[in-house]
């Protein structure tokens, strides 16, 4: 794959996130905030990391860099995407962790994201009662396992391809070399597609991984990859990592958990096609990060349902986290019919959209919890599109790599997580 795609300056198009950490620091919300002085020492720290980042993107030497830049790549998955439209009327995806949250973040984007079905979690009565529905010959399943040897993914192929009416497998993605996942698609002669060996799972939801379920729900892949690219290019073109909005994310968040050792980092998406995002990210963080007794947990609370559940703890709770309100605009077009909100005593919601209340209440969420003294960062997009999920995909794994670095830790293995999958198969095999 020529991952730089055609040759040239990257897409005249600025950058589709917006960043705000005003209400991130003490003199905006006072001691329950960031100190400047300690915001500024890890600055200089992620301006070398940058740096290195700069150079790794001109040898081609971190792929998940590299994919924002391709585009040829994408001409073969979009015709099979096209194809596999016309053969099934269901796609499901059967994989996990990194194999399957950001083909789920971008496919919610897609015009027919419901014609996928991601079966993430080793559900074995879900798969069951999937297999017994009568229009299983319309329906495809897309296997992806990096290592070619994940146990729940292995297990649900297993059950696919043993069923006595066998469903059509249109394809299995993994890593080249001798595996489990291999040999099963070998023996049902089923088409195989490279996983790249040098992209960690989580890190690769811009390549084929993600890219390819996501197109067959619509999505635009080349849309999602100029996205990440302009976030990339901005990001790293600047020389002072106060203006690159990852470094100073990343900056942010290893202040809070050195000023917090138990701290937590909030993400609290606002408007439509966003949970799924916060789920991809919450492994890319969680995962990456957490090494050595390092790290911070990231919690998923999305607006405006957690307003109704969480937002009591992080308002009057112990403190100690990381706020980040993430926006982006509804477009529905119904709006609430004025006279029928007046006679029921609701006039507030008269001509309003749906996407009116759900952006007052970001606006309230964040102004209380500035006033009870928590940091509170502003993230927003134009739009809840593909170019706006894959540029916020890049800001986050930038903004992951370089607490990486600032933290000393490798963030692309996870040593702790590889125990856990031993221990299962001793299990099994006793």
């Amino acid at each position: 794959m020529n991952r730089r795609g055609c040759e040239g300056p990257p897409p005249a198009v600025a950058p589709a996130v917006h960043q705000d950490i005003s209400t991130c620091l003490t003199e905006a919300v006072g001691t329950g905030g960031i100190a400047r002085d300690a915001l500024d020492r890890l600055l200089a720290e992620a301006g070398r990391a940058l740096a290195d980042l700069r150079q790794a993107r001109a040898a081609g030497a971190q792929p998940f860099l590299a994919y924002a830049d391709a585009r040829d790549d994408l001409t073969a998955p979009k015709a099979m995407a096209a194809d596999w439209r016309a053969r099934y009327r269901r796609l499901v995806v059967l994989g996990t962790g990194g194999a399957n949250l950001g083909g789920q973040a971008l496919a919610a984007t897609g015009a027919e994201s419901g014609r996928l079905l991601f079966l993430d979690n080793g559900d074995g009565d879900r798969l069951d009662r999937l297999l017994r529905e009568p229009d299983l010959d319309r329906t495809g399943f897309l296997v992806i396992s990096k290592s070619g040897a994940t146990a729940e993914t292995l297990a649900q192929a297993l059950l696919v391809l043993g069923n006595t009416e066998p469903a059509d497998v249109a394809a299995v993605i993994t890593q080249p070399g001798a595996s489990p996942l291999r040999r099963l698609a070998a023996r049902f002669d089923l088409p195989v597609l490279d996983h790249d060996p040098a992209l960690g799972g989580r890190f690769s939801a811009l390549s084929l991984v993600g890219l390819l379920p996501a197109m067959f729900g619509g999505v635009d892949g080349e849309a999602a990859r100029d996205g990440a690219q302009a976030v990339l290019t901005a990001a790293l073109e600047e020389t002072s990592p106060d203006r690159s909005a990852p470094a100073l994310g990343a900056a942010l968040a290893v202040a809070a958990m050195q000023a917090w050792p138990s701290a937590n980092v909030v993400l609290m998406p606002y408007g439509p096609n966003l949970y799924s995002l916060g789920l991809w990210y919450r492994q890319l963080w969680a995962e990456s990060l957490g090494k050595d007794g390092l790290g911070s947990t990231p919690v998923l609370a999305p607006g405006p349902v957690d307003q109704h559940s969480q937002l009591q703890l992080f308002l009057d709770g112990p403190g100690g986290n990381l706020f980040t309100i993430l926006e982006a605009p509804e477009t529905a077009p119904r709006r609430v019919d004025a006279a029928l909100a007046e006679a029921i005593g609701a006039t507030y919601l008269g001509g309003h959209r749906m996407g009116d209340l759900i952006a007052a209440q970001a606006r309230a969420t964040a102004t209380m919890l500035t006033e009870a003294g928590r940091p509170v960062r502003h993230l927003s997009v134009p739009a809840a599109d593909a170019r706006a999920v894959g540029a916020l995909m890049m800001h986050f794994m930038l903004e992951t790599v370089l607490a990486a670095q600032l933290l000393g830790v490798d963030p692309f293995d996870q040593p702790a997580v590889e125990r856990g999958k031993e221990l299962a198969r001793r299990d099994l095999e006793a």
